[in-house]
């Protein structure tokens, strides 16, 4: 059975912080949610972030999601504050092998519910901002899809799946097959840092940075390329063509390291990828 919990700001205590934040001539308040909920091993967790706001997802040894979700939200007025907080927040659905955390606000249909009808059109472009701190069980799927913001992920050993508009993202792969997609931004990705179990991965940065980082025992196929503008720094002399007549370019890499096994692929657009050791 599935089982729909929500966690909205209206039932926080609010804050004010200092202006400028979000808007000239705008305060900003902040509303902190935790939540915990039972969760076994080998499930699937999905992540909606919210257009504005940072995530950070670790593993854990425990059987269990904790969230922790720090809501800011801009106003002119206290009935603006009041009106906004009712519709920004989160929710959860829950079963027994996945859970998804999706954020509510002005921008889609969940915060919209929320809203009285006669609510005023001029505050649904008032900005927010949600920032996310998720502890899930250490062997877990894991797919986000994020706005504008940084993204963490550490400790975390299976599947994971990352969709960001733009993001500094930092991102640790201990196994499970990886597929990360980031409109703009950086991205850093550790291989094996605390081991791993070699698996595939399909990595994609639109404008922006990719750096690698392997291990000293690694062995994969790595394909690496530069669409249009950028280049690629190697610092892996081990890696060797897995052609012999291909060699390497600054726009492209087609290698081998170790006896080879799953491939690993790195395209950026307009941008740097660097390759290196841990």
């Amino acid at each position: 059975m599935i089982k729909l919990n929500v966690w909205l700001a209206a039932s926080c205590t609010l804050l004010i912080v200092s202006v400028a934040v979000f808007g000239q001539g705008l305060d900003v308040r902040t509303a902190t949610k935790t939540d915990r909920l039972d969760f076994g091993a080998g499930g699937t967790i999905t992540i909606t972030g919210a257009p504005d706001g940072t995530i950070r997802v670790t593993g854990s040894s425990k059987n269990e999601i904790t969230i922790t979700a720090e809501v800011s939200v801009s106003g002119a007025s206290e009935a603006e504050f009041a009106e906004l907080s009712r519709s920004i927040g989160f929710v959860t659905d829950e079963s027994a092998m996945r859970v998804s955390i999706a954020s509510t606000g002005s921008h889609n249909k969940f915060g919209l519910k929320k809203l009285p009808k006669k609510f005023p059109s001029r505050l649904l472009s008032l900005p927010f901002r949600i920032n996310y701190v998720i502890s899930v069980p250490r062997y877990s799927d894991l797919e986000i899809d994020g706005g504008k913001g940084d993204v963490w992920v550490t400790d975390v050993e299976g599947r994971l799946r990352l969709n960001l508009v733009e993001s500094n993202a930092s991102v640790e792969v201990l196994g499970g097959a990886t597929q990360i997609m980031i409109g703009k931004g950086r991205l850093d990705i550790g291989f094996g840092s605390r081991g791993w179990r070699a698996r595939s991965a399909d990595v994609q940065v639109g404008k922006g940075d990719i750096k690698v980082a392997l291990p000293a025992n690694a062995s994969a196929e790595i394909d690496g390329v530069i669409l249009r503008t950028g280049s690629i720094e190697n610092a892996i002399t081990e890696l060797r063509p897995r052609d012999r007549k291909v060699t390497f370019t600054d726009k492209s890499l087609l290698g081998k390291i170790g006896v080879g096994g799953p491939t690993l692929k790195f395209t950026v657009a307009e941008g740097t990828l660097k390759i290196s050791r841990l």
